[in-house]
């Protein structure tokens, strides 16, 4: 069942390079060098590191809206070519598809984490440079996964987008919205003590990617081996998750 899946993954990988997703990713870059280049003549002070924060931070955010936006649409466009239905009725395990699919869009993520991660030697030292490649890759995973679950889930590309896009915005702020609420006072009313238990079970569901692809890496070099494994425990556990979700769901279709 494994060349199946290849077979999947492949033909994913190559809808993406002629669909000249390269060519927009290089493009991204140019534009985040050309406006970090621009805000670093404007800084009186520390102008490197604040180029090397932002370039980070705009990086961060375009690998994770190509990846995303990829995954939503091209999985909308094998279901309006009736792409799906064609390989369901192949005597091939949907296991084996999801695999596939998950297998194709996760080599696809590593073209802008590699690619992105080589500017970021510009402003850190290699290891450095590559923990915050590897973590941006751990993180492009985890959105690809949870994308397709909602491609699966809502079979239209405005609600699976959004839905993928408030998942993000929601597990990047969590941990800033968890100390909000704990900080905020020490006498607290009965729906303050609601509202942060309700913020601290939301906490445990989702992954706290504020912990990932962090730009003090870039700036201060303060990475280390620690906190590569954390992201890796949280990757392989909530890509995991996400996956046993959307087979479960691909199982109950009746297609």
């Amino acid at each position: 069942m494994m060349r199946p899946a290849l077979t999947v993954a492949r033909y994913t990988l190559l809808e993406a390079l002629r669909n000249r997703l390269l060519w927009l990713v290089l493009i991204l870059m140019a534009g985040a060098v050309a406006v970090s280049g621009f805000l670093n003549e404007l800084a009186l002070t520390e102008s490197r590191q604040l180029q090397a924060a932002l370039l980070g931070a705009v990086l961060r955010l375009a690998a994770v809206f190509l990846v995303a936006t990829f995954v939503v649409t091209s999985m909308a466009r094998e279901a309006s070519d009736k792409g799906l239905e064609l390989l369901m009725a192949l005597p091939l395990p949907r296991a084996v598809y999801l695999a596939g699919k998950l297998a194709g869009f996760g080599a696809l993520a590593l073209l802008p984490a590699l690619l992105f991660g080589v500017l970021g030697l510009f402003f850190a030292p290699p290891a450095q440079a590559a923990l915050w490649a590897c973590s941006l890759l751990c993180e492009c995973w985890i959105v690809a996964a949870f994308s397709v679950l909602c491609m699966l889930t809502l079979h239209q590309v405005l609600p699976a987008l959004a839905a993928a896009f408030a998942f993000y915005l929601l597990a990047r702020v969590i941990g800033t919205l968890q100390l909000l609420g704990h900080g905020a006072s020490t006498v607290q009313s009965a729906s303050q003590h609601a509202l942060n238990a309700g913020i601290d079970g939301l906490a445990l569901l989702l992954p706290h990617l504020d912990q990932f692809t962090r730009s003090d890496w870039l700036v201060y070099h303060s990475g280390s081996a620690a906190d590569l494994a954390a992201i890796a425990t949280q990757t392989a556990l909530y890509v995991a998750l996400l996956a046993a979700a959307a087979l479960f769901d691909l199982h109950r279709k009746a297609i």
